[in-house]
């Protein structure tokens, strides 16, 4: 694949984690309007946290992409899935009751799931040797692109931001003049989940043209060519029946686990945790979030320049100490002052800039031979994702209604890291600059057969 083809098909399909993470903040910056507009409980909001891309909808479809994608190709995936996303994405902007929202919600969510461990495969699969870090790395803008932009559509587009007007008056010749308020309101969410929907049609017309990956074709043929069986049950089966890649799953697992129980808790709590404990209001709380994205994109940006340049152990390290240092300046000097807010925000989002998802994108890819990448990372993404659902609900317990509890919160965040930090500097690959080809027969030997 030529220097240029290869950029392109990686951007092309870093747009599922624009989708991935838009999806994830567009639900839960709507809540509050789709709760006034439906009268929903905090029982309701609970179950759309719960089946939603953040949660188990993710998790659900993580393990079935990925299987789908060792069975059936990468390609598979680029031409049909983003059209599942578009179907739950319409769903919800057409919903005008808490099933159809509901049901939006779970459709989104799986169809993220599927997508996420095709992408970072195929990204891997067709990147030079030289350049799977950038790769990764430029799919992690993408992600960071996602919140920022829809953060930012849902400030102008709420009642009362710069947009207001546009979404009464779209809101009015649809729902009609007599309409309640909370159902003209509800409008700004409707229209943030149509961008996806845009961005969603665009990234499926690109994917569809793509190839399929070399790697996974020369894999495949020989499957076929062995008789091997391919069925779900038989790759977990294979998975778990050779050492070395059950040990180097639970060594991903629990780096990529330890650090998303912090992450997915500030994906979707950190303005509710500004404004209640540290005590500023939601429009500040929003700024101070879109800012923290705008650093976390561009360090990004300036880590896929050297990546590929720097032992990766050093860049996973110096992620985490960023990590660290953000919860010790919270915990030391205070929720509740500005200045520790503030410092928290741009050591947070220096962490996310060099984050752990950054290497576990592409050490998932790298560490396993192709015949089950997909399957294993999708298999990982589901005991993440589907735990990160878990603790998401007994944090809010910890933390109290009023934020009494975020000092515990904050050492059990502390905690966590830790663990992600000594484990990861423990079991960290030297996989840089070697072909994936390479890297399979070094860990499992020249004859990779697991039947």
């Amino acid at each position: 694949m030529s220097k240029k083809s290869e950029l392109a098909s990686t951007i092309a399909v870093s747009l599922n984690n624009y989708l991935d993470a838009g999806a994830i903040v567009a639900g839960a910056a709507g809540l509050t309007l789709w709760q006034k507009y439906l009268g929903l409980t905090e029982v309701h909001l609970g179950w759309l946290n719960f089946i939603s891309a953040n949660c188990l909808g993710a998790a659900l479809g993580a393990i079935i992409g990925g299987y789908m994608a060792d069975k059936y190709g990468r390609k598979f995936i680029y031409t049909y899935n983003l059209l599942v996303y578009m179907a739950g994405v319409l769903l919800i902007m057409l919903s005008v009751n808490f099933p159809m929202l509901l049901i939006g919600f779970l459709v989104t969510g799986v169809s993220v799931g599927i997508g996420v461990p095709a992408s970072w495969t195929y990204i891997a699969e067709g990147s030079n040797n030289a350049n799977r870090g950038r790769n990764i790395c430029i799919s992690q803008v993408s992600w960071g692109f996602g919140p920022m932009i829809i953060l930012l559509l849902g400030m102008f587009f709420a009642p009362g931001g710069y947009c207001y007007d546009f979404v009464e008056s779209v809101g009015r010749s649809i729902a009609g003049a007599d309409a309640p308020v909370e159902a003209i309101e509800v409008f700004a969410s409707r229209i943030v989940f149509f961008s996806l929907f845009v961005v969603a049609f665009v990234a499926w017309r690109l994917q569809s043209r793509l190839e399929e990956s070399a790697d996974w074709k020369a894999s495949h043929a020989a499957d076929l060519a062995s008789g091997k069986k391919t069925s779900l049950l038989n790759a977990f089966r294979v998975l778990f029946a050779n050492q070395t890649a059950a040990m180097t799953l639970c060594y991903l697992a629990t780096i990529y686990l330890s650090w998303n129980l912090v992450a997915s808790v500030m994906g979707f709590f950190q303005p509710h945790i500004y404004e209640t404990a540290g005590g500023i209001d939601n429009e500040q709380a929003n700024w101070m979030n879109c800012i923290q994205w705008a650093i976390i994109v561009l360090g990004n940006f300036l880590v896929s320049f050297i990546i590929d340049k720097v032992p990766h152990i050093i860049l996973y390290t110096l992620g985490l100490l960023f990590a660290l240092a953000a919860w010790v300046v919270i915990v030391g000097i205070g929720v509740n002052d500005s200045s520790a807010l503030w410092l928290f925000t741009i050591l947070w989002g220096l962490e996310g800039g060099v984050s752990v998802q950054i290497f576990y994108a592409l050490w998932g890819s790298e560490l396993f031979p192709a015949r089950f990448r997909a399957g294993a990372q999708g298999l990982m993404f589901f005991i993440v994702r589907g735990l990160s659902a878990a603790w998401g609900l007994g944090f809010t317990y910890i933390y109290g209604e009023n934020g009494e509890g975020f000092t515990l919160a904050a050492y059990c965040m502390i905690a966590l890291l830790l663990i992600s930090l000594v484990v990861g500097v423990i079991g960290a690959p030297n996989t840089r600059g070697k072909s994936l080809e390479a890297i399979t027969r070094e860990r499992y030997g020249e004859d990779v057969d697991f039947n």
